[in-house]
């Protein structure tokens, strides 16, 4: 029994030692070199608005990848709301932004998606606006 307990000690140690480097294995291959596109948010509330008001937003990005980002493409859920994005590659580290305008002529509460595609890890992002449009008021 004596002898038994200093090999389960040193099993114990070598299991863990072994565990702790599987995991750092683990986490440099989960370390690519791809493009990697993160959003400061991925949704924005309008809140309400004035009709024929201002319904642009910017969504803003960053290649936190090893290699250039290509959006190869921007697509809105609807016609109401038209997206502009960067046509050129996006160098690691960089920063750029996506702009969005939603249609305020048209009154009413809106929940939109924007699909963005690109040659990043996580493809396609999905980004959301809401917000609602009150009705034209006629001026007298």
């Amino acid at each position: 029994m004596m002898k038994a307990l200093p090999v389960f000690i040193l099993l114990s140690v070598l299991s863990i030692s072994s565990g702790c480097a599987q995991s750092t294995v683990a986490e440099e291959n989960s370390t690519s070199e791809s493009p990697q596109i993160t959003f400061e948010e991925t949704t924005h509330d309008y809140g309400t608005i004035e009709y024929n008001g201002d319904g642009s937003y910017e969504f803003v990005f960053t290649n936190k990848g090893k290699k250039p980002l290509i959006l190869s493409n921007v697509r809105s859920s609807c016609g109401c709301t038209v997206p502009q994005w960067p046509r050129d590659p996006i160098a690691p580290g960089n920063s750029e932004k996506i702009k969005v305008k939603y249609n305020t002529r048209i009154s009413g509460s809106f929940s939109k998606s924007i699909t963005v595609y690109s040659n990043a890890e996580t493809n396609p992002v999905t980004l959301r606006i809401t917000g609602k449009v009150l009705p034209n008021q006629p001026t007298n």
